[in-house]
């Protein structure tokens, strides 16, 4: 009724101040008192819209299932990492979460590069099927930022307007999110193509997101290494988001499947370990705690952990992964386990160099292969070498310095950490360039949890780094 009275009100305001106006003019001029009644028609019908807006088309629609998929990483030696969400999306489509309700973001370097023998085809078991026919995806190459993600992620249109598909999520408060995360990690971040997600900045999405109401319940399950510094002691429980990652905060995750014919590791195990689960088991009647608990289990390379909100690990899994009942069919493929040849994440471009050595057997090749081998681990060297000269001109003491390179601190201030990542990534070797950086950020968590200045470690950075000389340490 108030509102109503309002809007008369209003109206009968705006309409005598027009007729007031029309009379103070000459009566010849029709045409300007047309366009003055005209304008004022229209004011009253934009008030009263203010009044009496339509309730949003979805107000009591069915709650929906979302999803977010994102492989972070480009290269064919981590081809797993594209293989893993390759297979995610077929598990959500095969259990019904519709195409359109599906982002996915990857470099898509893998199915169609030179070295693969199968082109067109990703696996991601021994004698798999193809996971990668049918998948949609919305942003590839350049466009897999962390910038991309977290517009994806808080439904940002305008800001990915002529960026790939554009697509984001369209979520309200009665859906549900399900976002799963594939690549390299390290201490407080997450990696991408090009550059890195930090934890700090996932936290403040997630809140803002939460705060805006796009969801009833987030799931993210999360494959990378030190995954679980990206959350712990930072996910609040009271947020509806609950978090499964791979590895705790300071341990590896681990790949497996290595594949003779394609030279590479096909999927991870915490993965591998969570699709097959979620390929048998009845996902309407399956929670997300048993899922949790199965894999966490079957996961003995690493200590799978879970954050947030753990009341919804009740739920199942069926929504957020889907609730139709059409497991993957396994074509009479023989399951193997992916512990079998399991190997830390870091070190996969080693592994694959020496499966092709052994494979050679002394052939004309070997040395070549040899060669590279040495050439990796030269460069590793002198990257850590390259860390101990930072660590010592900051510190100017032996033991501290040896403390800083071998301990591990709890990363606490992320403040100080994120300058130096920034500066030691500029600085020194570009971190989306030099993968095998990303296993020894820990030593500039420990020297800022030492409270060394950071404009003093920077300072040495400046002293013994040549900026972007070395690329390919991996």
């Amino acid at each position: 009724m108030r509102s109503s009275a309002y809007v008369t009100l209003l109206a009968f305001v705006l309409v005598s101040c027009s007729v007031l106006s029309v009379a103070a003019l000459s009566k010849s001029n029709h045409k300007f008192l047309g366009r003055i009644v005209s304008r004022a028609e229209e004011t009253v019908q934009n008030i009263e819209s203010l009044f009496h807006k339509e309730k949003p088309k979805n107000a009591t629609a069915e709650p929906k299932q979302w999803a977010v998929l994102v492989a972070g990483s480009n290269g064919y030696y981590n081809y797993r990492h594209q293989a893993d969400v390759c297979h995610a999306y077929q598990v959500l489509r095969r259990h019904g979460i519709p195409e359109e309700n599906i982002i996915t973001l990857m470099y898509d370097d893998i199915a169609n590069s030179t070295e693969n023998p199968t082109k067109g085809i990703i696996i991601n078991a021994p004698n798999g099927e193809d996971v990668y026919q049918g998948v949609k995806k919305d942003y590839v190459g350049k466009d897999v930022t962390p910038e991309t993600f977290l517009k994806v992620i808080s439904g940002d249109i305008r800001g990915l307007k002529g960026v790939g598909t554009g697509r984001v999520l369209q979520s309200g408060p009665a859906d549900n999110i399900f976002i799963n995360f594939v690549d390299h990690g390290a201490p407080g971040l997450l990696a991408f193509p090009s550059s890195e997600l930090h934890a700090r900045t996932l936290q403040d999405t997630l809140l803002d997101m939460y705060q805006r109401k796009q969801f009833a319940k987030l799931v993210l399950y999360i494959e990378a290494c030190e995954s679980g510094s990206m959350f712990e002691d930072l996910l609040s429980d009271n947020l509806n988001i609950f978090v499964t990652t791979a590895a705790n905060a300071h341990e590896h995750s681990f790949a497996c499947y290595f594949d003779s014919d394609r030279d590479t590791y096909l999927g991870d195990v915490y993965s591998v370990m969570w699709m097959e689960d979620s390929e048998k088991e009845d996902l309407t009647k399956e929670t997300l705690f048993r899922q949790f608990s199965i894999v966490r289990k079957e996961t003995n390379t690493s200590h799978v952990q879970e954050y947030g909100d753990l009341t919804i690990g009740k739920m199942k899994v069926g929504e957020f992964q889907g609730k139709g009942k059409a497991p993957m069919a396994s074509n009479g493929r023989k399951r193997v386990s992916p512990l079998l040849d399991a190997v830390p994440s870091g070190d996969v471009p080693l592994e694959i160099l020496r499966h092709k050595l052994r494979k050679m057997n002394s052939s004309p090749g070997s040395a070549e292969i040899q060669r590279k081998i040495r050439g990796i681990e030269k460069k590793r060297q002198h990257l850590k070498d390259s860390l101990r000269k930072i660590v010592l001109k900051a510190t100017e003491d032996e033991a501290k310095t040896e403390f800083i390179i071998t301990g591990r601190l709890k990363l606490t201030n992320f403040s100080c950490y994120e300058e130096l990542v920034n500066a030691f990534s500029q600085r020194c070797f570009h971190l989306s360039k030099n993968e095998y950086a990303y296993r020894h950020l820990f030593v500039l968590v420990n020297m800022c949890q030492s409270s060394i200045p950071k404009e003093v470690v920077i300072r040495a950075m400046d002293e013994v780094c040549v900026p972007h000389k070395f690329t390919g340490i991996i």
